[in-house]
């Protein structure tokens, strides 16, 4: 495996090696930050583009990278999921990017997936999602169902003692893709059908009332009912409001969230939801020294110390500098070259681990469960060491037999069982 170098710590015979690369180079080299300013995602993208930014300036503070200065190249696809494909290509034709970091909903990825195939450019998604996919042109920083979701759902059986399940997401790729296979993990723990409550509400849904009433009426029986929530974006504001206006606290019915963290949390009065949960691979209060270094560097960079980390943001912060050592590592951004140079690369994460990028192109992570505490944060309840991410599940029987393999196989939709590769394409 490749290990981590900073660039400032650089022998005097690497830089000169870089030297001579930036002969070769054009600069500078530009980076390209395909994130929501505005529109229902707003409120969890516009962060990650700042992180970027601070990234990119932290960067070219320790000597830019190949020789050249790195420049950040921001374009809003405004939360609507057909312009990423149109802004992914203004920025690898018109723009002439490097590499792209972006994007926040699975059906905003895909979106961009057939332009970054169809013109080789190279993206890195920072956020959790449904898994079922391996693409050639993608790093996939955040987690995998394995890594997130499945997890999540061990804690409800194993240490709360959930008896009946309420899935509810918002109605796109990820919180249905990822509820398919929740559904089937549950079965094969023995849950009944009739247990699983499955439900599903468009972007932006406010009107929580109902659905929160018929989740409540689930435990009618006395058995301990759970929320497993894949409820994205700003809908999260009136779910949560639903419930405290309900009077239904953490001890009456857990909610675990994949896509509600420090960021989203900071637009909400959270003195009734004390308790409830949310299971991520970093939270801003995990007391590593790196993750305070992470802290206060971006403090200084936002220019507020009220601002808040999140586990997107560390997704990007380990992305970013394993492709800046795979471009360091290759002498050149050109994509394939970085691609290989990825293979195997480590970093450290933010909770005292070493992260490491998988010939499936999917980053070994921690799994981490937090209580929501009364000032926003999350009370760290467990932690496992990293777990490699999955870029097929298990638990549905078309994916099973496939595996990922970029490296060995040259393939990300492997079938072990006709030792074919499937060609991928943005409908898989």
């Amino acid at each position: 495996m490749k290990t981590f170098t900073k660039f400032a710590s650089l022998t005097t015979g690497a830089l000169l090696a870089m030297s001579t690369a930036a002969a070769a180079q054009d600069c500078p080299i530009k980076v390209g930050v395909l994130h929501s300013l505005s529109g229902t995602m707003a409120i969890s993208e516009t962060t990650l583009k700042d992180t970027m930014l601070m990234l990119v300036e932290q960067q070219n503070a320790a000597g830019g990278l190949l020789g050249c200065e790195v420049e950040a190249v921001v374009v809003d696809p405004a939360s609507d999921w057909p312009l990423f494909a149109e802004k992914t290509r203004e920025l690898l034709t018109v723009n002439e990017v490097d590499v792209i970091f972006g994007a926040w909903t699975s059906v905003s990825r895909k979106s961009a997936l057939p332009v970054l195939e169809e013109l080789n450019g190279l993206m890195f998604y920072p956020v959790q999602y449904e898994g079922e996919e391996s693409s050639r042109n993608v790093f996939y920083t955040g987690a995998a169902p394995n890594q997130q979701a499945i997890p999540a759902v061990d804690y409800f059986l194993e240490e709360l003692g959930v008896e009946k399940f309420a899935l509810l997401g918002t109605d796109y790729v990820y919180p249905r893709t990822t509820n398919n296979i929740l559904e089937q993990y549950l079965l094969d723990a023995g849950i009944p059908e009739e247990d699983i409550f499955v439900n599903y509400t468009p972007f932006s849904h406010s009107d929580w009332a109902t659905i929160v009433s018929d989740v409540v009426a689930l435990g009618e029986d006395g058995k301990q009912v759970g929320v497993i929530s894949t409820i994205n974006g700003d809908a999260n504001i009136g779910f949560y409001k639903e419930l405290a206006a309900a009077g239904v606290s953490a001890d009456d019915l857990p909610v675990v969230a994949f896509s509600v963290g420090e960021e989203e949390l900071s637009g909400l009065d959270t003195t009734n939801l004390v308790g409830h949960l949310a299971a991520w691979n970093y939270f801003m209060s995990a007391d590593t020294e790196a993750n305070a270094e992470f802290i206060s560097a971006w403090h200084d960079f936002i220019g507020n110390t009220d601002r808040v980390t999140n586990d997107p943001m560390e997704a990007h912060y380990i992305g970013f500098n394993m492709w800046v050592n795979a471009v360091t590592e290759a002498g050149t951004t050109d994509v394939d070259a970085v691609r290989e140079a990825m293979w195997g690369q480590e970093f450290p994460n933010l909770t005292g681990g070493m992260a490491v990028m998988g010939a499936n192109h999917h980053l070994a992570k921690p799994v981490l469960i937090g209580e929501i505490t009364a000032d926003g944060q999350f009370d760290i309840i467990s932690q496992t060491s990293e777990v490699p991410g999955d870029a097929w599940t298990d638990f549905l029987p078309e994916s099973a037999v496939l595996t990922s393999d970029w490296q060995e196989l040259g393939c990300g939709m492997y079938n072990t069982e006709t030792s074919t590769c499937v060609q991928l394409t943005s409908n898989y």
